[in-house]
């Protein structure tokens, strides 16, 4: 007997015309038929390997054949990226990647791969605005106490990140430009080590992917002070933008898209991007995405080629500006 929700589900697909015998295993340039290995550049628990599961998830159904997450954190994400820049085009690996990924070649001094030339953009997924949080029994509300407080503890407040060369990273550093705050960068192998420090009180502070922590803020365990976007955020009506804040012109995210290696066919390229995006606006998905504070995009591979050099450029500027470091 299959379960209502399964039954809604296959459904769904069918009334979109999404079936695995049909849009996964017909034509030269189909999927192969092998494990698909997902590569996540952080630890599992956070938001990118949150994205990354419940895509992966989704796409084992779809296609008939398993798309597994493989976790490979380390060196600000540039060892997974490296991983999928070897790896053949075969359709078989992909890599879920974020804004960290256009902001390595302006931190490190070299990389065994070209950040843009060696990967086929597929889709960008979604995009996802920052929100300082701080720790517990910090008794800091506001955008004004928690300036106070880091000015009054200059190389003694420690902010985490997801690691070194993330948008976590760079907008810590650009705060203390714009503040004159002296705090300290504590890097980590992914979100869910930094919050869970962050919550334990060993971090003080975080400028975290709302997605991570959205729950935490819910459930009163971190206090969000105030949030990096143009608007306030519908899951969080509460908590003001930087800008209503008193700081101007802070507005920071970070988003998760899908790579594969540049050795990739065209036609290839084409055909897992319609599938995946398929599935992201997928009515289920796209609820979870917003359902995590995420904006949808779904993107074509041109324009999520587009947005990946006008990130570079982006965030190029905020690293000679911020004169941010690896830690």
């Amino acid at each position: 007997m299959t379960c209502p929700r399964r039954r809604t589900f296959l459904q769904t697909i069918a009334a979109a015309s999404v079936l695995p015998s049909t849009a996964f295993a017909q034509g030269l340039d189909a999927w192969p038929t092998g494990t698909v290995k997902m590569v996540v550049p952080y630890a599992a628990g956070g938001a990118t390997d949150m994205v990354a599961r419940a895509l992966a998830e989704k796409m084992t159904v779809l296609r008939g054949h398993a798309v597994l997450v493989e976790n490979k954190p380390g060196a600000g994400t540039t060892l997974a990226a490296a991983q999928v820049a070897r790896a053949q085009g075969d359709g078989l690996t992909l890599y879920m990647t974020t804004s960290a990924h256009t902001i390595s070649a302006s931190i490190y001094k070299k990389l065994d791969y070209h950040p843009i030339d060696d990967f086929a953009p597929l889709t960008l997924i979604a995009k996802v605005p920052l929100v300082l949080v701080v720790r517990p029994g910090l008794n800091i509300r506001t955008l004004d106490d928690f300036v106070r407080h880091a000015q009054a503890h200059p190389d003694k407040m420690a902010y985490a990140s997801p690691g070194n060369g993330t948008a976590q990273h760079l907008a810590g550093a650009m705060f203390n430009v714009a503040q004159q705050t002296k705090m300290v960068h504590v890097p980590y192998k992914g979100d869910a080590p930094a919050i869970t420090d962050v919550l334990g009180g060993s971090v003080d502070a975080m400028f975290a992917t709302l997605t991570g922590v959205l729950a935490h803020i819910a459930s009163g365990k971190l206090q969000a002070v105030a949030i990096a976007h143009d608007q306030r955020v519908e899951k969080i009506p509460k908590i003001p933008t930087f800008a209503q804040a008193g700081l101007k012109n802070f507005e920071y995210s970070t988003w998760f898209g899908v790579l594969a290696p540049a050795s990739m066919r065209n036609k290839l390229r084409e055909r897992i991007g319609q599938d995946i995006r398929s599935a992201v606006l997928m009515p289920e998905m796209r609820q979870k995405w917003v359902d995590m504070g995420a904006e949808v995009v779904a993107s074509e591979p041109a324009q999520f080629h587009a947005f990946m050099q006008e990130e570079s450029r982006k965030w190029q500027a905020a690293v000679q500006i911020s004169a941010a470091e690896i830690d």
